[in-house]
């Protein structure tokens, strides 16, 4: 068990194992009500740079390899690993917005509804991740698929700035200009980044006036006919329409249709005005499927808090949860056609499987100069959601089925923050061009030679 590390350098934020506050501190670094059954030696909440350069310090010289967390949902739990550091950075919460430079600065626990709270009075925004509580430090490392980066592009590609804290101990600043190959590999790495981030700078966007939803939900009986008609009208729409399908374990009986599985369309877009709003949603609303629709919604206004609300809503924090992704080079068509049979087989009428249509812009540029990048024509996330620890095993099985479901030939692309890391030694290569992954390698092995970071969690 390691010593506790000198007052002067971290004092009692260091927690080791056996301690009266350990418990505490290690299911609280994972979201998810489900606990991985993994053990570090040790849990350190640094407040400062200099904290977190004292705790790789002790790391080195007691040989303990390091883990990191932002306070985000990080469905794998990849910061618990048995042995070794935890830094916790759920301490560095800060949020400053400059509307004169319409930039924000802020710190890796600060959440997405920190940050909106943060820019609405300002009449700025920032594509945040889709759940309130989810925090920006493995968000924007990861990539950041969120509200409206259909149009904006992924998350990270507004982040003109990092401070970190390398293996060795030194603060530095990356950018395009400084640290370039750094600032590249945050852009995407997600949790096999090299380094601890403590502080982002972004770039932020003016706040569309009018944010408007509609959305129609049917029978999963119909998934072949929606599928086709919904990303045809996808396609259609400009990209300031965000819109995506919900394939759902269970529906309530309605006066026109008995309880069982359910398909939705739900469509949002971020517009200067309510009847520019109402136009880039003509293609969506114009529904061909109405007359077997199980409930439909009008256009109606909505802003960022309130969707955060409705998202959070689907993913409350005491429930249990196993997620896997999939970039495909197939249709989507094919995709939830073959999910379909699976979903009806839930062991939890919870999960779902969502399916944004065009997650990311189609320009190259949007995605310049990051690891990050769509592996397919097609996307989606399988999420098993339950509460009943007897029925981890059952759920867990569930997830794998429906993954290879939909991906039988195993040869698909994952999205590196919501992957199933622990289904396949290969995950987390498979997140990455081959060329961007032997690139990550070449990066970690230049700035962290002594592997002070855990690396990808595998199986």
């Amino acid at each position: 068990m390691p010593d506790r590390m000198p007052v002067g350098d971290i004092g009692d934020a260091l927690i080791r194992r056996g301690d009266r506050d350990y418990d505490g501190a290690r299911a609280g670094a994972v979201w998810n009500g489900l606990k991985p059954e993994r053990f570090p030696d040790a849990v350190v909440r640094p407040a400062s740079d200099q904290d977190v350069a004292n705790a790789l310090a002790y790391a080195r010289s007691h040989g303990l390899r390091v883990a990191v967390r932002s306070g985000g949902h990080n469905w794998s739990g990849s910061p618990l690993r048995d042995g070794g550091l935890l830094i916790d950075l759920s301490r560095l919460a800060r949020c400053r917005v400059d509307p004169a430079t319409a930039t924000a600065t802020l710190g890796p626990a600060a959440t997405g509804q920190d940050l909106v709270a943060a820019l609405a009075p300002h009449g700025l925004a920032f594509p945040v991740g889709h759940c309130p509580s989810v925090a920006v430090g493995g968000y924007l490392l990861s990539g950041g698929l969120g509200w409206n980066s259909r149009a904006w592009g992924p998350a990270c590609a507004d982040v003109q700035e990092i401070r970190a804290v390398t293996a060795d101990g030194r603060t530095v600043t990356c950018s395009e200009s400084e640290n370039g190959d750094l600032f590249r590999a945050a852009r995407g790495a997600g949790p096999g980044f090299f380094a601890v981030v403590t502080g982002f700078r972004l770039g932020l966007h003016p706040q569309p006036a009018s944010v408007m939803t509609t959305s129609a939900t049917f029978p999963l009986s119909e998934v072949g006919g929606v599928t086709s008609w919904a990303v045809r009208a996808a396609r259609e729409s400009p990209p300031c329409v965000e819109t995506a399908l919900v394939l759902r374990a269970s529906g309530e009986a309605t006066g026109t249709s008995p309880a069982g599985p359910r398909i939705s369309v739900a469509a949002t877009a971020f517009c200067p005005t309510r009847e520019e709003a109402l136009a880039a949603l003509a293609p969506v609303h114009a529904c061909s499927f109405a007359a077997s629709a199980v409930s439909r919604q009008e256009p109606e206004p909505t802003s960022f808090a309130a969707l955060h609300a409705g998202a959070g809503s689907l993913w409350p924090p005491e429930h249990r949860y196993a997620a896997d992704t999939l970039w495909s080079a197939e249709t989507y068509h094919a995709l939830l056609i073959r999910m379909a049979g699976v979903l009806a087989d839930a062991p939890s009428g919870k999960s779902l499987v969502l399916a944004p249509v065009q997650p990311v812009p189609e320009e190259p540029a949007a995605l310049r100069n990051m690891v990050f990048s769509p592996l397919g024509e097609s996307y989606l996330v399988c999420y098993a959601i339950w509460d009943d620890p007897a029925a981890d095993e059952a759920n867990a099985r569930w997830l794998r089925e429906m993954m290879a479901a939909a991906d039988p030939s195993g040869c698909g692309g994952h999205y590196i923050a919501e992957t199933d890391l622990e289904a396949d030694a290969h995950s987390a290569r498979r997140s990455y061009t081959p060329a961007d992954w032997d690139h990550l390698q070449e990066l970690k092995a230049r700035w962290d030679p002594e592997s002070v970071f855990h690396t990808y969690l595998t199986p």
